[in-house]
């Protein structure tokens, strides 16, 4: 069974480095120290950029248009403060701004936003995933760490509904596939495609999302993240229900996922997690259940199963920094 155990402490610092009339540059630098064991290997050493939260910087920039409407942007860009150079899984071809670049307008009709951006159950300001304490940070203790239908895409258009009753409807399309790398200079038929819809819940002390997502990947581009070519052309499905329970100094929460392709895995993911203040800081604890069977397997135990449990404490120095420390151990011998 491989067994690993992960430890680290960071150092976070974050703010406004610039701000002149309705623009806006920001960034945030987080470094530290990770150790990790495993059960075949002697324990490693290095240095980690963004554990608990990915070092980038940005651009904002937002104008009012009058009668309630506004149109704005979100140029953001990722990058490993150890070394200085662009986020691993944002090497792509001409990347200036990875991590989001994105045009919006906003009004009584709600938002509607255009470019490149995270999927609906992923991360950047398109997205509504709830239910996980961790988020999708804390390296194994990430919520999509084991799977996902979408990371960050290109041509991306998004439309979010007005507030009602705490009630919002959430849609995004993409026309480059799921893996980011992908572009839009194929037929339409043959290009990838991401499908996603969700409805958010945040009133009453309860913030709860249900989110559906479909990706077609019809094309063999290669893929950042894995660094691998996309074989398996089979619609990607995935669902995702999170629940958080604000109780006052400790918020509860729950999140599930089920995500499933042809010849390829199908998983069920559980996750029981909460947040809470604790001696001026804020501790974060999660557990998450993953089993399910891999259709893809030719030979041998189609069967997998992994699990994990970690903790994170994070606390504030001053206004824009943070000291964060972070274990985990996961048992992930079935995937």
């Amino acid at each position: 069974m491989k067994k690993t155990l992960i430890a680290a402490a960071v150092m976070a610092a974050s703010g406004v480095a610039f701000a002149a009339s309705n623009v806006t540059l920001y960034g945030v630098i987080e470094e530290g120290a990770l150790v990790t064991k495993t059960k075949d290997k002697a324990a490693t050493f290095q240095l980690k950029s963004g554990m608990g939260s990915g070092s980038r910087w940005g651009i904002t920039g937002v104008e009012g248009l009058g009668n309630g409407y506004s149109v704005g942007f979100i140029l953001e860009q990722g990058f490993t403060a150890n070394d200085g150079k662009a986020s691993k899984s944002e090497t792509g071809d001409n990347f200036a701004f990875a991590r989001e670049s994105i045009l919006y307008v906003k009004g009584g009709f709600g938002s509607f936003a255009m470019g490149r951006t995270g999927g609906l159950a992923f991360a950047q300001s398109r997205a509504i995933l709830t239910g996980w304490a961790l988020g999708t940070s804390y390296d194994a203790g990430a919520w999509n760490v084991i799977d996902k239908v979408a990371t960050r895409m290109n041509n991306v258009v998004s439309y979010a509904t007005p507030v009602f009753s705490g009630f919002s409807v959430h849609a995004m399309y993409s026309n480059s596939g799921s893996n980011g790398d992908a572009t839009d200079s194929e037929k339409w038929s043959k290009n990838g495609h991401y499908y996603g819809i969700g409805v958010k819940y945040n009133a009453n002390a309860i913030n709860s999302s249900l989110i559906f997502e479909a990706a077609q990947n019809k094309n063999s581009l290669e893929s950042i993240d894995e660094e691998e070519l996309i074989t398996n052309h089979n619609t990607k499905y995935g669902i995702n229900y999170g629940l958080e329970w604000n109780l006052g100094a400790w918020t509860p929460m729950f999140a599930y996922q089920y995500i499933w392709q042809d010849e390829s895995s199908k998983n069920h993911q559980f996750g029981l997690s909460a947040k809470g203040s604790v001696a001026g800081g804020t501790v974060k604890v999660g557990a998450r259940y993953t089993f399910g069977k891999n259709d893809g397997v030719k030979e041998g135990d189609d069967k997998q199963r992994a699990w994990f449990v970690g903790a994170a404490y994070e606390y504030p120095l001053s206004k824009r920094t943070t000291v964060k420390t972070y274990a985990g151990y996961a048992d992930g011998s079935k995937l």
